[in-house]
């Protein structure tokens, strides 16, 4: 039981009015289909309890990294009360989905892009790729890791206005 088959999915859904996407994990394909908020589901795959955690760490990492960068950079991203924002495409959100579903197949590849995702909460990559300081398949997996983490919304930056010197 411990290691028992769930689905890992992710959907989208509205609640009061208000879409959102959800990553999730569930143990009956049925749940995923009677939860009234859900709409549609985009990606649904059946592996282990573990793995299937495992999985949703990284993408839950990935996602928030995106949308801690995107506030640092001013861009405005609304927060649903539920799950994940409608201003992430589903595209980007798909992409993100397939290449931690796929990469958990492989090992050492696994173990180095959650490395590198974890450093990426950090700081970028893009300098370590650039200035060589990460080798062979290192690099090759921070340039994908990386490019997860491009997304630029269409929505205009927040000006962030100083504060007056005097009141």
């Amino acid at each position: 039981m411990e290691n028992s088959p769930q689905y890992l999915f992710l959907a989208s859904g509205v609640n009061n009015g208000e879409g959102f996407w959800v990553v999730g994990v569930k143990n009956c394909d049925e749940k995923i289909l009677e939860d009234k908020n859900l709409l549609d589901c985009h990606r649904k795959e059946l592996i282990g309890n573990e793995s299937a955690k495992d999985i949703l760490f990284a993408i839950n990492l990935n996602i928030n990294n995106l949308f801690n960068d995107r506030r640092k950079n001013n861009y405005l991203i609304e927060k649903p009360s539920i799950g994940i924002s409608f201003n992430i495409p589903l595209d980007l959100l798909e992409s993100i989905f397939d290449f931690w579903l796929d990469i958990y197949k492989n090992q050492e590849a696994w173990e180095t892009c959650i490395g590198l995702l974890k450093v990426r909460k950090r700081i970028s990559l893009t300098n370590l790729i650039k200035s060589e300081s990460l080798k062979g398949n290192s690099k090759k997996w921070a340039i994908k890791v990386e490019n997860l983490h491009n997304y630029v919304p269409n929505s205009f930056k927040v000006e962030k206005l100083n504060d007056p010197m005097w009141k």
